[in-house]
């Protein structure tokens, strides 16, 4: 098994913690005579978090663990998940350097998650095709969910996989192929410790943190792939350790199953996104003079490209991200609209897009 290093952030998580750390201690092909080395850094706790690993360590619940536990307390601007992430992944990446390990992948989760028993084993199959894999949210069974909220979340998701369709049918990508999700977040992400060095390790931001590394991977041409068999299970708890994260999220579904308006992009701007991105990345494939030309349509002048291609452009995936991201800086916000109109609208336009060129434009 190619040597690896999970490496997690935690904030009074007590009681989550323990249960994470076990779920990692009996991964498949994991146990005493070949334990897991884990990284917590447990930052600014104030609920007897450390303690409470100890205890499991004492009643031989980890066992399957090689664990670094770290204990630190952050102060001012810097107590947040993004500092306490990135200590927790360059602690990581030095024991892997320590032991040798060039080729050593990095895996990172939350506190308050838990894992199947092969969420190891179907990282590493992933990482054979791809630089960056991201593991499928789903809101752990475990935790009482209101009927309401549940019937929310179904939809929310059969949105997601909406926008996704129109990924395949618009721009579809031979690394990150169907069936797939779209999650990449800190709850799961792993790639090889050589390319989170090569990217200057990740931004301690309060929050984002994990999609800026994604971002700046991605920037360098690494291939995302959303592994369908790479999930994790999430708390769907209201009052969570980040602003911005999976708990305000959770909070805004328990108001709008309350009637709260919910609403999310109009399919038409999903539409308008993907056809561009597939149109950067035909450009890409162009001489200099048809790229430039077909980049000016799509409201690049030189200067932009000279910039999206300044620092060595190695492959379509680099090129898309920077120049997209540098168009979506001059784009106005993207039109709102109501959770099933947007879902109507999703299923209508797939079903317009999965027709024969003839039969879309009789359309």
């Amino acid at each position: 098994m190619r040597p690896s290093v999970v490496c997690i952030p935690a904030r009074n998580e007590a009681e989550r913690l323990p249960r994470l750390l076990a779920s990692l201690a009996v991964q498949h092909g994991v146990g005493p005579g070949a334990p897991l080395r884990v990284v917590v850094l447990a930052n600014n706790c104030t609920d007897g978090t450390v303690p409470s690993v100890r205890r499991a360590e004492d009643a031989g619940d980890l066992s399957g663990l090689h664990l670094r536990l770290v204990e630190t307390t952050l102060e001012g601007s810097e107590a947040h998940v993004g500092t306490a992430r990135r200590m927790a992944l360059e602690t990581g990446a030095d024991w892997l350097a320590e032991a040798g390990a060039a080729d050593g992948v990095l895996l990172t989760t939350d506190a308050d998650a838990r894992l199947p028993a092969d969420w190891l084993a179907a990282n590493l199959a992933a990482l054979e095709a791809a630089e960056i894999v991201g593991g499928r949210l789903v809101i752990d069974g475990d935790e009482a969910i209101a009927p309401a909220v549940a019937d929310l979340n179904d939809r929310v998701e059969r949105y997601w996989a909406g926008v996704r369709r129109l990924e395949e049918l618009l721009d579809p990508l031979p690394f990150d192929p169907a069936p797939r999700h779209g999650d990449h977040t800190g709850a799961s992400l792993a790639f090889p410790v050589s390319l989170y060095r090569a990217v200057g390790g990740l931004p301690p931001l309060p929050c984002g943190e994990d999609n800026a590394l994604v971002g700046l991977m991605r920037d360098g041409g690494a291939r995302l792939r959303h592994c369908p068999k790479v999930s994790v299970l999430v708390s769907a708890r209201r009052e969570g350790r980040v602003s911005g994260g999976m708990a305000t999220e959770m909070e805004r579904r328990a108001r709008a199953a309350g009637g709260e308006p919910y609403r999310l992009p109009e399919a038409a701007h999903w539409r308008r996104v993907v056809e561009r991105r597939a149109a950067l990345r035909r450009a890409y494939a162009l001489p200099e003079a048809e790229r430039e030309a077909a980049c000016a349509d799509l409201g690049l002048g030189p200067g932009d490209l000279a910039a999206v291609l300044a620092t060595g452009c190695p492959n379509d995936i680099a090129f898309v991200e920077r120049a997209h991201r540098l168009i979506e800086t001059r784009s106005t916000p993207a039109p709102l609209c109501d959770l099933d109109t947007a879902l109507a609208d999703l299923d209508a336009l797939a079903k317009v897009l999965a027709r024969p060129p003839t039969a879309r434009a009789a359309a």
